[in-house]
């Protein structure tokens, strides 16, 4: 059952600033506002001081905060697929996927905590899930496992993304510290009490990078060699 407000109460008006509200605009001050103060800005009292309206008039456009987060979250993964269209290589499809997700969270990283774990209910969200399980089952998947396997990939996309938008959106100070702690205090180690990070000590530095371009490819990997008629396999779909 949709949530979402009528469209007789959604019609553009005028704050007592003069801005022409909308449920657009509306959703890129939200953002803003997320971008600068973090998640607990996002209040109807602040957006309509930062809106220059009553905030009693965002109930026009949504029915509550977490509407609005739904759209919030919404936005992203619709600036995140903006223009992308399919190839004929399922997988190189699915892999400018999960880049493009990835860019959207770190271009949110703050909001990135309220949106990658929600079902929007919205048409940005819809049109990614059709166009990733029409991959899959281009890929000759049977519709089951389209839909198991599509949900798996997305999963291990969103959580990566989302953790390095989380990294992100730490303070300077704390990154460098955590960068510094693979330099310095797994390099202090004692080799007898931990044999094993000894062993690979010239490589900690390298568990400050991310790692989702590894864990994409792996699950890539898998899913091509799983898929029924192999990566190249078109059964008709066109972009």
């Amino acid at each position: 059952m949709s949530t979402r407000v009528p469209e007789e109460r959604r019609r553009r008006r005028p704050t007592r600033s003069g801005v022409l509200l909308s449920e657009d605009l509306i959703v890129e001050t939200a953002l803003r506002l997320i971008g600068e103060h973090g998640p607990e800005a996002l209040s109807v009292r602040r957006l309509g001081a930062a809106l220059g309206c009553d905030p009693t008039a965002l109930y026009r456009y949504f029915h509550n905060t977490d509407d609005l987060v739904l759209a919030v979250a919404d936005r992203i993964i619709g600036e995140a697929m903006r223009g992308f269209e399919p190839g004929d290589d399922w997988v190189a499809s699915l892999r400018e996927m999960a880049r493009r997700i990835r860019a959207g969270y770190l271009a949110h990283p703050r909001a990135a905590a309220l949106a990658s774990h929600r079902v929007t209910r919205r048409a940005n969200e819809i049109r990614a899930v059709e166009t990733g399980i029409g991959l899959l089952l281009s890929a000759g998947f049977a519709p089951a496992d389209a839909a198991r396997l599509y949900l798996a990939f997305v999963d291990t996309v969103l959580g990566h993304a989302a953790m390095d938008a989380a990294c992100h959106a730490l303070t300077r100070q704390q990154r460098d510290a955590d960068q510094r702690a693979w330099q310095h205090v797994y390099q202090a180690l004692d080799p007898a009490a931990y044999p094993a990070l000894t062993a690979v000590r010239a490589e900690l530095p390298g568990m400050a990078d991310s790692s989702f371009e590894a864990a994409v490819e792996l699950l890539l990997e898998a899913l091509a060699a799983r898929a029924p008629a192999g990566p190249e396999h078109d059964s008709g779909r066109t972009a």
